[in-house]
């Protein structure tokens, strides 16, 4: 069964997400990958209040990223418990 990848900023603090694919130009891929967010990589929201920047947990760092960056960001939701 094949989950439907949303963005990142669809995910509620304490979500889990593998890391999908990254939608957008060279630049901001690059940087993205950079900071961890590469296809596969697991990640945890820790804060998402629906408005301005949110809060993720992604290779044991915390990084902010704005909203439209977040939107650019697409992942599949995992459960945290097993």
């Amino acid at each position: 069964m094949s989950k439907e990848p949303i963005s990142l900023s669809n995910l509620a603090p304490g979500e889990a997400g593998v890391v999908h694919k990254l939608a957008g130009g060279w630049g901001f891929v690059s940087r993205l990958a950079t900071l961890g967010f590469t296809p596969g990589a697991t990640l945890t929201m820790v804060q998402n209040f629906g408005r301005g920047p949110l809060i993720v947990n992604i290779r044991s760092t915390r990084i902010a990223l704005g909203r439209g960056e977040a939107a650019k960001v697409l992942v599949e939701r995992t459960t945290n418990d097993q």
